[in-house]
Parts: C-alpha cells; structure tokens; sequence
C-alpha cells in the first residue's frame, strides 16, 4: 500500500514538472517570436533633392513615396553632412563626420578614409543578419566588401552610364557623358534602376522562403544626371507649365569662393542654352522625370515587401544621399553649402512606431546609423558620432538637434532652425535667416543685429569641428 501511495506521489509530481517545463517552453518559445530579429530595407536615392508630393511639393509625381510617407515619419529637416555622392555615403555608412582630410568628394572611400570603422551593414553581419547590397550604396561597390556585406555587392552593368541608341533601337552602356537628357519610347526595363529593383524583389523573395533576417541595402541612380527616363514619365509633365527659379542670382553680398557644381557641364547640352529659360525648363522636366520613374522602382520593391508579408517586421528607410541645386542661384547640383545642397528627403517606417506624421526636427545623416541599431537592438560602435532619433519615431513633435554639421571642401557649415552658416578657409563667412529668407538670398553676416547669432553659430562650428576630429 505505502508503494503504491508513494508511486502516486511520485506520478503527480513528474506530471507538475512536466507541465511546467511545457509552460516555460511556450513563454520561451512565444517571447522568441515575440522578439523576431527587425529587418532592414535601406533605400539610397542618388541626388534626391526634398522636392515630392508628401513634401508639399505637388507638381512632382511621385504617388509611390508618398503612399509610403503616410505609413511614416516624414523629416522635414533632414540634413546631409557632406554635400556629395561618395563622401556623403561613406559619412552616413560609417557614422562618421568629415573633416578636411575625410570623407572629400566622390572618390571618398571608408576603407580608406576610416578604415578601422564598424559600417552599418557589417555590424548587422556581424551580428547574425545577410547583409546585402544592390546598385549604389558605397560609392564604389568594392569599398569595404569583404568586411561589410555577406555576399558580392551588386550592381547593374554601366550604372548611370546608359544610353538609347536609335540606330540599333536599344539601350546600351556609352563611355563618357553624353547628352544631358533622353526620353526614348522605351520600356521601364531598359534602364538600369529597373534591374535594381527587380534584384531587390527576388532578394526579398529568397529572404520570405529562407526566413533570415536580413538587412538590405537598395541604391537607386535617378535622378541623377544625365536626365534619361522612358518617355511615358517626361509625358507626365507639361514643359509649359514648369515653373522655374525665381532668384537665378547668386545671393547677396555671397562670398568669393561661393561656386555651383561644375558636374552639369560635363555633358552636352543639345540646341539648349545655359542660363536660358528654356534650359530651366529642360532641366526640371528631365530631373522631374527621373524623379517619377524611381519613385515607380520604388513602389515595386515595397509593394513586394507588402505582397511577401515582410513589411510587418522591416524597418524601412528611405533617404536621398544630398540636396541639389535646380537653377537656384543659376546652380545645377550639390557641391556647396547652401540649403539646398545640404538638406535631404528622409523618411522612416517602423513597424509599432507612429505613422503618417511629420516631424520638424533637426537630424543629420549619421543619426540613421545609430537609429537603425536601435530599432533593431543591435549593438552599435561606441566610436560613432550619430544619435539615434528613435524618441522622434515614438513622439514626432519631440526636438532633437540644436544644430546639425556639414563641411564641402573650402566650407564648414551648420544648420539651426532658424539660420544657415558657413565659414570659408579664407574666412569669408555666410549667414542667412531660413525663416526670413527661406531661399538664402542675402547674406546678413555683416548686419550688426545679427552679431550675436554669429557668434553662437561660431562656438557650434567649433564644436562640431572638434568632434569630427576626435576619431582617429
């Protein structure tokens, strides 16, 4: 009888334990879903200026982007911090500031520049992720490979450099620049944005059968020069009716070393003219254009992520790598450190985090390394110098940045809310009241009212000068 009673004991107390354990695997197993690895979609735009409709711009379409803004957090003060191609990205992927030896012009590479730097994407390798690149995301597709990404970078044959031949009917690679514009009746499929989009979606279809996070970096080429679209997107606009710059006049009392880029003349300009209307013309229409057919490669790939059943998990951001010029101050391009070089498109969908809301505050491209880690929880270098704006993605009219840092070869600049200022290496100086004089027409460096401004914008300058030259 006592064998038995002790046998009985003994059952009930396995069969407790055993339910237990259950419970306990089903809390782990339910918080291991729960805290499912974020995905990344990264999206580069080249020379994408913050001119779309879910920017307050409606003669531009984009319907694409702007759906995907009112799932996000648009930022509408969103700086870069070196106003070119190549330094701009190395900057941004590494989480670094430039100084006058780092991060120059286009040819910048992180390899080189930093090379004991942690990149964006290698810490999301590192920290179990395929991380992969297709089209432009570094400059050069071969800066940092080995240590950056988990497979070959990839991108398009001939890059921007493609072009409609009408004596063979197709589109092919040209070398040098040719003609500033083209509008062939062509397919979306002919020009190389269509190929990255396309790589993108396959890639993302591969993820949804494989079921790894991954962390996806997608570079566009439009609208970057030269101005070459199928001509179903210059057809959407009415040359007539695009307005044109109304201050085609550098600013007032502008510094000698003031310049625009000099990128547009390295192309052929046609039967147009510089400095004409009908060039304006031409040159929005074809920067317009471009502007809509990548809005339209964009839209494929998050349609994609949507149809996969991936949006739910990705963090997904969409950024414009710098400002430019379209005729303002007769500039074509970035290169400078005026407002419209410097400021970008950013906008950021986070799956939990609020939606179709806009924020004034004041970010710069370093903070997107930092942010991306900690939406993720992954760990980021201690060495970078970007802040996570995370607190802006849960509360859109929260302040971030008092000020925000660029600096283009001769220039160092800084940002407010209310003023832009850059100082010269000859120690010319510029200064303009963004609310007074939104389009930086007059330099008000010398007026005596301002004198205390200028001084406060010299101490941050400084500042921002000695932090870029803290790392090593």
């Amino acid at each position: 009888m006592m064998n038995k009673l002790i046998t009985y004991i003994c059952s009930i107390m396995l069969f407790t334990v055993a339910c237990k354990s259950k419970e306990k695997t089903e809390v782990t197993q339910n918080n291991d879903k729960s805290q499912k690895p974020m995905n990344v979609l990264f999206i580069a735009i080249d020379d994408l200026r913050p001119e779309l409709g879910c920017y307050g711009a409606p003669q531009i379409k984009s319907p694409n982007i702007d759906q995907f803004a009112k799932e996000a957090v648009v930022f509408n003060r969103a700086y870069c911090n070196v106003p070119v191609c190549g330094a701009s990205r190395a900057s941004l992927l590494t989480s670094i500031l430039p100084t006058k030896n780092r991060f120059i012009d286009y040819r910048a590479k992180a390899e080189e520049d930093v090379p004991n730097a942690k990149t964006l994407p290698s810490v999301f390798k590192d920290a179990g992720y395929t991380s992969i690149s297709n089209g432009k995301i570094f400059h050069y597709n071969k800066d940092v490979q080995e240590t950056s990404w988990s497979e070959n970078p990839w991108m398009p044959e001939g890059g921007h450099r493609v072009s409609y031949d009408p004596t063979t009917n197709d589109v092919v690679m040209k070398s040098g620049n040719g003609r500033v514009y083209e509008a062939p009746d062509v397919a979306d499929s002919s020009y190389p944005d269509y190929k990255i989009a396309q790589k993108t979606i396959t890639d993302l279809r591969r993820f949804k059968a494989s079921g790894e996070p991954f962390f996806m970096a997608c570079g566009f080429f439009r609208p970057h020069m030269p101005f070459y679209a199928p001509k179903k997107y210059w057809d959407m606009y009415d040359r007539d009716s695009i307005e044109i710059a109304d201050n085609r006049h550098l600013p007032e009392n502008a510094p000698s070393l003031l310049r625009g880029s000099g990128e547009f003349k390295s192309y052929s300009f046609g039967d147009y003219k510089p400095n004409t209307e009908a060039f304006h013309k031409m040159m929005r229409h074809g920067y317009y254009a471009c502007v809509s057919y990548v809005d339209e490669m964009v839209g494929d790939v998050l349609k994609e992520l949507e149809t996969l059943g991936l949006a739910e998990n990705t963090i997904v951001v969409l950024w414009g790598d710098h400002g430019w010029h379209l005729g303002e101050h007769e500039f074509w391009g970035k290169h400078n450190t005026l407002h419209n070089a410097l400021q970008v498109p950013l906008i950021v969908k986070v799956p939990g985090k609020a939606k179709g809301q806009h924020t004034k505050a004041l970010v710069e491209s370093v903070d997107i390394y930092p942010t991306i880690c900690d939406l993720a929880n992954v760990k980021a270098p201690d060495a970078i110098m970007g802040k996570s704006f995370i607190s802006i993605l849960n509360n859109p009219k929260q302040a971030f940045r008092t000020n925000v840092y660029a600096r283009f070869k001769k220039a160092d600049a800084i940002v407010t809310e209310d003023f832009t200022y850059s100082l010269f290496e000859n120690g010319e100086e510029m200064l303009y009241n963004v609310k007074q004089d939104p389009k930086e027409n007059k330099n008000i460096v010398a007026d005596d009212n301002n004198k205390a401004v200028l001084e406060k914008m010299r101490a941050a300058l400084k500042a921002k000068q000695e932090l870029a030259n803290t790392y090593k």
